[in-house]
C-alpha cells in the first residue's frame, strides 16, 4: 500500500529537521526537538522512526544519497575544477553534520544496517565521476586517484579546527589535483 501524501511530507520534514538538528549540535539531539521543528508530534515522529538509530540511518542514508548525487548535479552546471571544489564543500557539510549522531550512527554501523564500505564505494563514484570530466578536459592531473582523494578529504575533516581552516585545506587540495 502506497504512503499517504501527507505521511510522506510529515517523513519528508522530519528528516529536514533531523539532518539540521545533527548539523547544528556536536552531541546528542532531542527527538522530541526534531518533532517540533518539522511540526509534527513525538508519536508521528515514532510512526516513521521506531527509534532514534532509525532516525539517524534515515538521515545518514538521504544525506549520502544526496552528496552523491550532487556531482552529477555540479558537473552539469560548472567546469569540472569547479564543480569539484564545490562537491568538496558539499562533502565537509555531511562529514560536519554527522558529528552530532555519532552515537547513535556508531550504533548503526555496528548493526550492520549501513556499511562503511557501501559508504565509501558511494562518495568513491563521485569522486570518480569529478575526476574523470576534469581529465578529459585538462583541468585535473590525470594520476589523482579517486581513493587518495576521499582518504584526503575525510583528513581534512576530522582533523581541521574550523571552519575556515576546513576551506583553506580544501582549497589546497583542489589546487594539488588541477593541472599544472
Amino acid at each position: 500500500m502506497a504512503e499517504r501524501s501527507d505521511a510522506l511530507r510529515n517523513r519528508e520534514r522530519l528528516l529536514a529537521a533531523a539532518a539540521a538538528a545533527f548539523a547544528a549540535n556536536d552531541g546528542p539531539v532531542s527527538l522530541e526537538g526534531i518533532a517540533r521543528d518539522a511540526g509534527v508530534g513525538i508519536g508521528t515522529l515514532y510512526r516513521h522512526f521506531p527509534n532514534r538509530e532509525a532516525l539517524t540511518e534515515a538521515v545518514y542514508r538521504t544525506e549520502l544519497a544526496e552528496v552523491a548525487a550532487s556531482a552529477a548535479k555540479l558537473l552539469d552546471r560548472h567546469p569540472p575544477t569547479i564543480a569539484l571544489r564545490r562537491w568538496m564543500d558539499r562533502y565537509a557539510e555531511f562529514v560536519a553534520a554527522k558529528r552530532g549522531m555519532a552515537e547513535s550512527l556508531r550504533v548503526v554501523f555496528e548493526s550492520g544496517a549501513v556499511v562503511p564500505s557501501d559508504t565509501r564505494a558511494s562518495i568513491l563514484g563521485a569522486v570518480d565521476l569529478l575526476l574523470t570530466a576534469g581529465a578529459a578536459d585538462g583541468s585535473v592531473r590525470t594520476e589523482v586517484r579517486a581513493d587518495d582523494l576521499v582518504s584526503s578529504l575525510l583528513g581534512i575533516t576530522l582533523a581541521s579546527s574550523s571552519t575556515e581552516q576546513t576551506q583553506r585545506m580544501l582549497d589546497l587540495l583542489a589546487a594539488g589535483v588541477a593541472a599544472r
